[in-house]
């Protein structure tokens, strides 16, 4: 089962701008997940580089984009960390600000399937404001696509959006962590929205403009009407999206056009950052001129390669590894 990233790549690279966060990824993995109250043992901890939005960026730039990070690490070696693993993967940190406050951290455990639980204390993320979108609007302005998540402060990320959707940027949009109420200024800025089926009905409950959403969402996407979805959407004022799926791979909503994207097969080992490779390989191919449902089952690949092995960004690989992988 051949992977088709390097088709929809190829040699083609684009200018992509990612605004947010930059973690520490502090890492312990255990047999199953404590209970309230209760201990459990795990093994050592491991600290890797992590950060929605800097994965996003490192994933982008192994993919072959041409990729400048905007974001704040502290003056600590957390900062250091980060910095040299966005380089790395051939990532401009010259928009990453020092901050004297921690690096933001992610406290992450794994159980034995691969599941995850995070808690992210922001630390130097919490800098990163609406002063910081302006100061660096030049950044986003000469980009392609501008790739967003809510792990810093919505004004920021609301600024971010006007600068790129002024200048004519495509805006890739994560409203994750999830936030159930978006600015109005944003929405009109989303070019292309990206969240899970779960988030997705969130957003389609009353207190978003026009929606009405169904009760509770352990379902599977054959219950989900994606046509109304996708008219919601458009009431909302977002052109398209992205809806993951999980193991059953995602959904692209176009206009009226919906199509499914199947998954593929992986021997999960950490689930840890596989949302934002698959964001930051649809901004790399979405930055090449591919379309969105080309976009998407590239990324579907990239993040399912992802998941065989620990870590975020540790886990990511370029075209030629993933293709190595899938035959």
């Amino acid at each position: 089962m051949g992977s088709g990233v390097r088709a929809v790549l190829g040699d083609v690279s684009g200018e992509v701008a990612v605004f947010g966060s930059l973690n520490a990824d502090l890492t312990v993995r255990t047999e199953r997940f404590p209970k309230p109250g209760e201990t459990v043992s795990g093994e050592d901890l491991v600290i890797l580089p992590g950060g929605k939005s800097a994965n996003q960026a490192v994933q982008a730039g192994l993919l072959g984009a041409r990729v400048r990070m905007i974001g704040a690490v502290g003056g600590d070696g957390h900062g250091d960390l980060l910095i040299e693993s966005l380089q790395r993967a051939g990532v401009d940190t010259a928009a990453v600000q020092r901050e004297d406050v921690a690096t933001g951290t992610a406290i992450i455990t794994v159980d034995s399937t691969g599941d995850n639980t995070i808690v992210v204390s922001p630390g130097a993320n919490g800098r990163v404001d609406v002063s910081t979108a302006q100061r660096h609007q030049d950044v986003i302005r000469e980009a392609r696509v501008l790739g967003l998540c809510m792990e810093v402060s919505p004004d920021a990320v609301e600024a971010a959006t006007r600068i790129a959707h002024d200048a004519g940027t495509r805006v890739v949009f994560n409203n994750s962590p999830f936030h159930p109420v978006l600015s109005a200024g944003l929405l009109e800025a989303i070019d292309v929205l990206v969240v899970n089926e779960h988030e997705l009905a969130d957003m389609l409950k009353p207190g978003m403009p026009e929606t009405a959403a169904e009760p509770e969402h352990e379902r599977g996407d054959d219950a989900m009407d994606w046509g109304d979805c996708a008219r919601r959407l458009a009431a909302m004022g977002i052109p398209s999206a992205v809806v993951t799926l999980g193991g059953r791979g995602s959904m692209v909503i176009e206009g009226k056009e919906i199509t499914p994207i199947d998954p593929f097969p992986a021997d999960v080992v950490d689930t840890t950052g596989a949302g934002d490779s698959f964001l930051g390989t649809l901004l790399a191919a979405l930055a090449a001129g591919a379309g969105l449902r080309e976009a998407a089952r590239a990324a579907s690949a990239v993040s399912a390669f992802a998941t065989t092995s620990v870590g975020a960004q540790a886990s990511y690989g370029d075209i030629a590894a993933v293709e190595r992988h899938f035959g």
